[in-house]
């Protein structure tokens, strides 16, 4: 669905699979700036929206899904995961609770197959989920001091689901800033994205899902066991990294590009950006095994690494947060 913001004067559109809504407004920096000191807002628009209602919702989606859910007080946002049966990743759900109904936001293209699935999953219980992306659109702000979100909006962290009749207004006056800038500061708090630091592989050690997306104590939900298994016995076979990437190349490595060691490849870089004070940086994807000091070539371009996952993650080893940056 494309958005309408993209008719703004200087809007250029962000890459697959995000081409219905702006990368940047014609000044990307700026843009990063606004977004942190809480002046603008960034369009999500392309992003699908489910709705779950009914008395039986959380103790129902807390039985398939890895995050503790059963006693999500409202308002309080929180992500899980669906996990396939050998604990890979499906779906990346963020989700609030309004007291009435659950409503989460998803990946573009991936609302449809998971409204089957939980449509698959409802049996006897008293639950109704809906595919709601054409009425609501996400949009994301940073900031202590926000804007009133107006009738009608439900607030997901630092995301607001708005009636998409209300998307042109701009929520609270605020300019507007580009894909890009967010992303550049996912990148730079170290918070994966599914479908670019995943792939059909990926289990949540790896990527550093466990705690904010997934709960180690609570209940059976398919997948546990890869789960149990890798925390208490093993390692994940990759870990997560954020890249410092040599600010002279002229490109950035794009998603999927080979990251390399010693002339071997071992893993692909997830998403790379540039930081108004940082410069080029990346998330990617490597081996376990690759030494925590070790320079790599991401996409043919120079890497520093900083460890997001470490390597002895697993085995009742517990992810430092102070490895996550928080910007806000």
């Amino acid at each position: 669905m494309r958005s309408p913001l993209l008719d703004t004067p200087g809007a250029v559109a962000a890459e697959t699979p995000d081409a219905d809504v702006a990368g940047h407004y014609g000044d990307p920096f700026a843009e990063q700036r606004a977004l942190l000191a809480g002046e603008a807002m960034v369009d999500r628009s392309n992003r699908e929206v489910v709705r779950i209602s009914g008395p039986d919702r959380l103790s129902w989606l807390n039985s398939l899904s890895s995050q503790k859910v059963d006693d999500l007080e409202p308002g309080r946002a929180t992500q899980t995961l669906l996990l396939d049966a050998q604990g890979r990743v499906e779906h990346h759900l963020t989700l609030v609770d309004d007291g009435e109904a659950v409503w989460a936001h998803v990946e573009p293209g991936t609302s449809a197959e998971l409204v089957a699935f939980l449509d698959k999953m409802r049996f006897m219980l008293r639950v109704e989920v809906a595919d709601v992306t054409s009425a609501y659109a996400v949009v994301s702000v940073t900031g202590v001091a926000r804007p009133v979100p107006p009738a009608g909006a439900i607030v997901v962290g630092d995301d607001v689901l708005l009636p998409r009749d209300l998307l042109t207004e701009r929520l609270g006056g605020l300019r507007l800033a580009g894909l890009w800038a967010h992303e550049a500061l996912r990148v730079e708090e170290h918070r994966p994205r599914l479908g670019f630091e995943t792939d059909h592989k990926t289990i949540p050690h790896e990527v550093g899902w466990i705690g904010s997306a997934l709960h180690l104590s609570k209940g059976c939900y398919k997948g546990q066991e890869t789960v149990a298994r890798v925390h208490n016995l093993g390692h994940p076979p990759r870990r997560l990294v954020f890249l410092h990437l040599d600010g002279s190349a002229d490109t950035l490595p794009g998603h999927g590009a080979p990251v390399v060691h010693d002339g071997t490849e071992v893993g692909f870089v997830g998403t790379s950006a540039r930081h108004h004070e940082l410069g080029p940086i990346a998330l990617a994807v490597i081996k376990r095994t690759v030494p925590v000091e070790a320079t790599l070539q991401a996409g043919g371009v120079a890497a520093s690494q900083e460890v997001v996952v470490p390597p002895d993650a697993g085995r009742n080893v517990q992810i430092d947060p102070a490895l996550r940056r928080r910007v806000r």
